[in-house]
């Protein structure tokens, strides 16, 4: 995955588990447009993640693989979840929705996220911690 903005990491503090360690922002029109465009499946494993700010919804166009994402308000407070959104889709827009994070395939259930959990997001240092 390309070099997006602030590298952070997003935590699940609801569950207590690392939704991704390695968070990227896309906060301009363009990084957002692009999202995940173009991005080879084995360059955006489990750890990675783009948090995607503002949005209220995303699609898949131009993918290569499945992801999964986590849609959150102003408060960091998951509002809606779509799981494993295949290629070349458009998922539902939230109007809750402030944010929206993209994870690997698979990282909400993984981590048993689900609606109404808190997420904690911190830009500018990534964490070494394991995905659950």
């Amino acid at each position: 995955m390309s070099e997006r903005g602030s590298v952070g990491y997003a935590f699940n503090r609801t569950r207590q588990a690392y939704l991704a360690t390695q968070l990227s922002i896309a906060a301009t029109h363009w990084s957002r447009l692009r999202g995940l465009m173009c991005t080879e499946a084995d360059s955006f494993h489990a750890g990675q993640g783009l948090w995607i700010v503002p949005s209220r919804g995303v699609h898949t166009f131009a993918m290569r693989f499945p992801i999964d994402v986590l849609y959150l308000n102003e408060e960091k407070t998951v509002v809606h979840l779509e799981q494993d959104l295949k290629p070349w889709r458009v998922a539902p827009v939230r109007m809750q929705a402030a944010s929206v994070i993209e994870l690997p395939r698979n990282m909400l259930y993984s981590t048993g996220t689900s609606l109404g959990d808190e997420i904690e997001i911190v830009l500018g240092q990534a964490r070494e911690a394991s995905t659950q």
